[in-house]
């Protein structure tokens, strides 16, 4: 990778951006003629950052891919699976037709599980039925195996590059960092955004990519009922809106004492009245005394024994009696 780094500072190699550049053009170049053949352009990444990008941009224009993990020859082999992609068909009309019903549970279930492990690793060629005209690849380094399948065959390989690479057995090397979202992006981007124009030219439109999500539910219709039944049936009771109901009676506010009472129709009995509450005394009215008023001391004292009254003084006092003889 020496030609393709730019210097080298604190045993970090820069890559050269002109470099990049050239690649990018080149690479562009190359995806537009393949597709102007009408052949096939396979993307190529299994890595954590680039599965998800790949499975985007190929899904996008409509192309082969591989973005979980690269069976051994899938290039080389192709024969062998073809028939494994056959068998994922057999499966999938088991489902939809119901006879998957007709075997034991345990052997649904390793159907089932037959299916979803073809689904992983073939999903993104199913559609392939032929080998493709040109590979591009995100970091060939962990990628070999499908590199050497390329080369065996003869397949032209436009690959991004890191510094550790080997770009021996690449045709078109596009130097980047493999390891970054943004290099990632924009290396698979170009290649696509070509392979979309030049189909948009031929007026060939690209093929919508399969949904892998289940349709969503649909759901269940009213039953229709026939004149006959309609007749029949009981009509709804229709209940008043919230708006529309009667308004509830409101009970009078509180009266202030110091209004007179409304006059009341005649005929009709009047109220008990409610006995009001007494009001409360002053919190500043003064306190009574508590001791009583003591009586004055020289005030007689009632003698223990009755008094007899006094005669008057005019009164004569009764003769004595006489003695006898």
């Amino acid at each position: 990778m020496a030609p393709y780094i730019f210097k080298k500072r604190n045993l970090i190699h820069i890559i050269d951006l002109r470099a990049t550049l050239r690649g990018l053009i080149t690479g562009r170049e190359l995806a537009r003629a393949v597709a102007t053949q009408g052949k096939y352009v396979m993307f190529v990444g299994t890595k954590k950052q680039a599965a998800g990008p790949v499975q985007r941009e190929a899904q996008r224009c409509g192309m082969p891919y591989v973005a979980e993990r690269w069976l051994g020859g899938l290039l080389t082999n192709y024969v062998t699976i073809r028939q494994r992609l056959d068998r994922l068909v057999e499966l999938e009309e088991l489902e939809e037709t119901g006879q998957i019903d007709l075997h034991s549970k345990k052997m649904i279930s390793s159907l089932r599980r037959q299916k979803r492990k073809i689904l992983r690793n073939l999903g993104g060629v199913r559609s392939m039925d032929r080998l493709p005209g040109l590979l591009i690849v995100v970091d060939p380094a962990r990628e070999r195996i499908a590199v050497n399948e390329a080369c065996k065959l003869g397949i032209p390989i436009i690959a991004l590059t890191d510094t550790d690479g080997d770009p021996a057995d690449i045709d078109v090397v596009v130097p980047g960092n493999d390891d970054s979202f943004g290099a990632i992006h924009i290396f698979l981007t170009t290649m696509s955004e070509a392979v979309l124009r030049t189909l948009a030219e031929r007026g060939v439109a690209p093929p919508q990519p399969e949904a892998e999500a289940q349709p969503e539910a649909e759901a269940p219709e009213s039953p229709q009922l026939e004149p006959a039944e309609a007749a029949q049936a009981p009509e709804a009771v229709q209940v008043p809106a919230a708006d529309e109901a009667e308004p509830a009676a409101q009970e009078p506010d509180a009266l202030p004492e110091d209004m007179p009472d409304q006059a009341q129709p005649e005929g009709a009995e009047a109220a008990p009245e409610q006995p009001r509450a007494a009001p409360e005394q002053p919190r500043d009215a003064p306190e009574q005394p508590q001791d009583a008023p003591e009586q004055p001391q020289d005030a007689p004292e009632p003698a223990g024994d009755a008094a007899e009254p006094e005669p008057a003084g005019d009164a004569a006092e009764p003769a004595p009696e006489e003695e006898s003889v």
